[in-house]
């Protein structure tokens, strides 16, 4: 029969080397560790945030002015692992401020960048308490596989703080010595970053965040706004950055979404200006949870393989997706589950609704600049797209500088001519390659000409001859010396065809209708709508009708 001991009571013990699993070996990203000991600032009610960066001696601090803690809560919550704010059911602090902290273990972070770590808190008219984690100490406790009751830490030095301690009344102030590689970034790297991972830095006016004194604005992220080409603004989003948006070359463009998310996506000029200035980031689309970056390029999930992606970046916001007791975030806090049901509904509207809309307004508006589009939408011809390109590097060259008196009217008489050129140039190449294929034809086939072509090659080389002794000029200037050179298509056709020629299917016939707008285009004109309508049809004939003809063999 079993027996029990029933005066023996187990309980669970956790050796410290849990924390290498949870969060000091996780976290690889310098922006991310500052983004917890920031959100738990966020968490504290802070109105402010100090970052100050001392390379010389290798350290840095993040001071705040948030409600600071206890001797009971720092080692009931702040040193408690997995401890959440939430835990109670709250979801707001004080100043009504959703939480952005969750699994209690972000805090770990702060250990995986420098040796030695010293937190001081202190509540309104209290002491400072606190404690330092040394790691190297912690790094011996682990590999003795101490519990946590057995690593206790040591005790503070307070000439760290001599100067951050004037005037903190209350609040936080951690600070790390004998940093590892994170501070060899330049202050507006870090100002630029901090400016893309934190909205509520950029805009809410009880929150700021300062490196070494300089406050992170909508200003450090200037580089892109200037650049900015078009936007879509999705559920009518409006913030300062898009507010501050100066240089859009037409109105914001709405996108409605069917999701609880607002937010915006645009695109710069070219792709090198997504490359955020003095770092080695880009901007991208960002996915935002409470006003935090919680998953940097989302299109990573769904790449589309087009060329939009180097030209797209913006910010969605999903708050909803931090509610309701879930928890959606990866251990590391750098990205979102894949597989959470919220983010794989923003995927899917990226995916079918948004990015196919923008990218189909977005090649039509940069055609319409004369710049270059997405060459896999079938809108325009590839040709029609050669054209334009063709035109653009073509228009270049005649663009007055910017300081002439009369720019503006050029620019305006260029963008004028644009649709004509691009059309013009896609038909002449028509011209040129139907017309010499022929000629090509009927010289390998050795098919005589017709009685009427002597006088016509007699009447153009006199007239050539003409024209080159008034311009003074004895050097040949057609290649070589083929008579059929100067033979249109409609002579051309009658010799290539002979007494087939006239007929219902007739490349002859085609010709003789494409002549007139032939000119035109072969004289630099202008073609009305309906000349251009004929003559698209008449290409278009042609076209078949000279591949079927120089398909046979001699």
């Amino acid at each position: 029969m079993a027996t029990r001991d029933t005066k023996t009571n187990f309980r669970f013990a956790i050796s410290l080397s849990v924390l290498n699993h949870l969060g000091r070996n996780l976290y690889r990203n310098f922006i991310t560790i500052l983004g917890e000991a920031i959100s738990n600032s966020w968490d504290a009610d802070a109105k402010n945030v100090w970052i100050n960066i001392d390379r010389e001696n290798s350290i840095f601090s993040i001071k705040d002015d948030g409600t600071g803690m206890s001797s009971d809560d720092f080692q009931s919550k702040f040193l408690k692992i997995g401890y959440s704010k939430r835990s109670d059911g709250k979801t707001k602090t004080a100043r009504n401020r959703p939480y952005i902290g969750a699994k209690g273990i972000g805090k770990l972070a702060l250990l995986s960048c420098a040796k030695r770590i010293s937190i001081f808190s202190k509540t309104s008219g209290a002491a400072y308490i606190g404690g330092v984690i040394d790691n190297s100490g912690l790094d011996e406790a682990i590999t003795n596989d101490l519990v946590p009751e057995e690593y206790p830490l040591e005790d503070l030095n307070f000439d760290l703080i001599a100067e951050l301690a004037k005037e903190h009344n209350q609040g936080t102030i951690i600070v790390f010595e004998d940093t590892k590689d994170q501070l060899r970034n330049s202050i507006d790297y870090l100002k630029k970053l901090l400016a893309m991972s934190f909205r509520f830095t950029l805009f809410d006016e009880e929150f700021s965040i300062f490196v070494n004194s300089d406050k992170v604005t909508v200003a450090d992220l200037q580089d892109v706004m200037n650049t900015t080409e078009f936007l879509w603004r999705i559920n009518a989003y409006m913030d300062d950055y898009v507010n501050g948006l100066s240089n859009l070359k037409c109105e914001s463009l709405e996108l409605t979404a069917p999701l609880n998310i607002k937010g915006f996506l645009a695109t710069v000029e070219k792709p090198r200006h997504l490359k955020i200035t003095g770092s080695r980031e880009r901007a991208t689309i960002d996915l935002f949870v409470n006003g935090r970056l919680r998953e940097k390029n989302v299109l990573k999930h769904i790449p589309t393989q087009r060329i939009i992606e180097s030209y797209i970046y913006g910010q969605i916001h999903f708050d909803n997706m931090d509610q309701d007791g879930r928890d959606p975030f990866t251990s590391s806090r750098e990205g979102i589950v894949e597989n959470d049901k919220y983010f794989q509904s923003i995927l899917d509207y990226l995916k079918r609704d948004a990015l196919p809309e923008i990218m189909d307004k977005w090649d039509e508006l940069r055609l319409e600049r004369g710049n270059d589009g997405d060459e896999e939408n079938t809108r325009k011809s590839k040709k029609e797209r050669k054209a334009r390109s063709l035109y653009s590097a073509a228009k270049d060259e005649y663009e007055p500088d910017d300081d002439a008196p009369a720019k503006d009217d050029v620019d305006h008489w260029l963008n004028d001519l644009r649709e004509d050129a691009v059309f013009n140039l896609s038909s002449y190449a028509d011209c040129f390659l139907s017309e010499n294929l022929v000629r090509k034809y009927i010289k390998e086939h050795k098919i005589k000409l017709t009685k009427n072509a002597p006088a016509k090659i007699k009447t153009w080389k006199n007239q050539e001859t003409r024209n080159k002794s008034k311009a003074n000029i004895s050097f040949d200037i057609r290649q070589g010396n083929d008579e059929l050179i100067y033979l249109d298509m409609d002579l051309l056709a009658l010799t290539a065809e002979g007494s087939k020629a006239g007929g219902a299917q007739s490349l002859w016939t085609d010709a003789v209708a494409y002549k007139p707008v032939r000119n035109i285009v072969g004289h630099t004109g202008l073609l009305t709508e309906n000349a251009k309508s004929h003559l698209i049809l008449c290409r278009e004939n042609i076209k078949a009708r000279v591949r079927k003809l120089i398909s046979k063999k001699p």
